[in-house]
């Protein structure tokens, strides 16, 4: 393996240092912090097409696409790597990317989560935060300050901390860690890779209170072979996905009693009966103190908007695509005047690397009409959070 060394980089053009995203609660490819707005993630084909294609009508509830970026690994002067990216220049052709290497990655992105939580290469702390089925992490306590300490719960459900940096959500650091060693297995030289950037929809929340849904009733892409077909299909017949269209595939929530998010991951999600994920949607939307029902009409408004352009988009099937659904977790005093600013609420379709539509490669099977799987899933998430709305 080849690495640049942090001497050899060219100094004159700019170069961004790549750290993991803070908020990122689901997926199993490492989503990295690009600017402030802005966040990238490893390219996959078929994600770049949707993006450049995407239906007017759709883009309200998708992130913003901003183009390509160049990312090498680095090592420094310590041994240490880390990820680098160079913004492409107008007038430069795109980054050249190694279609074996990407390949690799992308295959090893797929069943490095597989493992169960026991991943290589990794310290200690990151195992045992990953095995948590339900753990508090840590945000911003003050002005300018980040609590450094990470919260788990112990066996008697006391709060224990580890002391070790986590105002990052611990997936995230997983997938992060995760995806430097994919990364590093396999570079031979020093090609550059490939990295879409995308609005970071985060961004205008100061404590983002985020759900990830795996939608439909389907997981698998086009290009899956059958034993991984096979193994998709049995995950949908054993958790939520089958029965309701929707699986938690992670979740963040700001308590107002501990001033930490408090987190589940993708693992937790598969475990879930229909009767699980209403109380995870409910635990989702309460702070510690109360239920903020003030939430429950903005979302319901742009779910039902949701529903109504995926019935428009034809031969679309959005195969492993999530749905985020992110308000703000700041505001937890009790009760809301009439006259109070409306809550910032906000939902997009995210994660499209296996999305498909007619025309989008050249033996695709054209379907016809819209995804009835994901709107299955839109339509259950719509009910119970009207039950919830019109509960006690």
């Amino acid at each position: 393996m080849v690495l640049l060394e942090g001497a050899e980089l060219d100094k004159t053009r700019t170069r961004v240092r790549l750290e993991p995203f803070a908020h990122q609660v689901g997926g199993h490819t490492s989503m990295m912090h690009y600017d402030e707005t802005t966040i990238c993630k490893p390219l996959f084909s078929q994600e770049q097409v949707f993006y450049e294609s995407l239906p007017a009508d759709m883009k309200p509830f998708t992130p913003q696409y901003r183009g390509l970026i160049s990312v090498y690994l680095e090592k420094d002067s310590r041994g240490h790597i880390s990820l680098v990216a160079f913004p492409q220049n107008d007038n430069e052709s795109p980054a050249q990317e190694s279609p074996v290497a990407t390949r690799r990655i992308q295959q090893r992105a797929k069943t490095s989560c597989a493992a169960e939580h026991k991943p290589a290469r990794e310290g200690p702390l990151l195992d045992r935060t990953c095995n948590d089925r339900s753990s508090v992490c840590g945000t911003e306590t003050g002005k300018g300050k980040q609590d450094t300490s990470f919260h788990t719960k112990d066996s008697n459900g006391n709060e224990s901390a580890t002391p070790e940096r986590s105002s990052h959500n611990p997936w995230g650091l997983h997938c992060h860690r995760a995806q430097l060693t994919r990364m590093s297995s396999v570079s031979k030289d020093n090609t550059p890779y490939k990295f879409l950037l995308l609005e970071n929809v985060a961004s205008a929340f100061q404590l983002p209170c985020i759900l990830d849904l795996k939608m439909g009733t389907r997981q698998h892409g086009e290009d899956a072979s059958e034993e991984k077909k096979r193994r998709h299909m049995k995950k949908c017949e054993q958790s939520t996905s089958s029965s309701l269209g929707l699986r938690l595939g992670g979740m963040q929530v700001y308590q107002a009693t501990t001033g930490h998010f408090l987190c589940r991951n993708k693992y937790d999600g598969r475990t879930l009966t229909a009767e699980g994920f209403r109380q995870a949607l409910y635990q989702y939307l309460h702070d510690g103190l109360q239920l903020k029902r003030e939430l429950l009409q903005p979302v319901l408004q742009k779910l039902s908007a949701l529903r109504a352009v995926i019935e428009r988009q034809g031969s679309y099937r959005f195969y492993s695509s999530s749905l985020l659904l992110i308000y703000e977790g700041k505001n937890n005093s009790p009760g809301r005047s009439p006259f109070s600013t409306p809550p910032r609420v906000d939902v997009r379709m995210i994660d499209f690397a296996h999305t498909t539509c007619r025309g989008a490669t050249p033996n695709h099977s054209a379907y016809e009409g819209p995804d009835r799987g994901y709107i299955f899933g839109v339509e259950n998430l719509i009910n119970m959070l009207q039950e919830i709305k019109d509960g006690d």
